[in-house]
């Protein structure tokens, strides 16, 4: 069965850093794009940070001086690596996987979802 774990959220005082984890299992193909998002209550899922291909990223605006995604392809493993946290960075971080092959930063075009990890930021 396919399956994506994730790993590493945890609660943070402002200014920590924290590395997420996601591990994509039970995939018969190279997964194209793996993709990190984040969601707080009563809000939408948007897209943190994309990995493309072998070595494509993208970085939404709002993170993408703190935070880098990293892929592993060989364990097919993508990481978030978050620096200089801040309280608006709380909220669940969710890895998916788009095996269509588009670039995609839309939840729905996003076939495969984790559980989700938490990440708290206190100021």
């Amino acid at each position: 069965a396919v399956d994506l774990v994730e790993s590493g959220g945890g609660s943070v005082q402002a200014g920590g850093s924290l590395k997420l984890s996601c591990t994509a299992s039970g995939f018969t193909q190279a997964i194209p794009s793996m993709a990190w998002f984040h969601q707080v209550p009563g809000q939408e899922r948007q897209w943190v940070a994309v990995a493309f291909g072998t070595t494509r990223t993208y970085h939404r605006g709002t993170w993408s001086a703190r935070f880098r995604i990293s892929r592993d392809n060989r364990e097919n493993t993508i990481y978030l690596q978050m620096n200089s946290l801040a309280p608006t960075d709380t909220g669940m971080y969710y890895c998916a996987a788009d095996t269509s092959g588009d670039l995609s930063f839309g939840p729905s075009s996003y076939d495969y979802w984790g559980q989700g990890t938490q990440v708290t930021v206190s100021s």
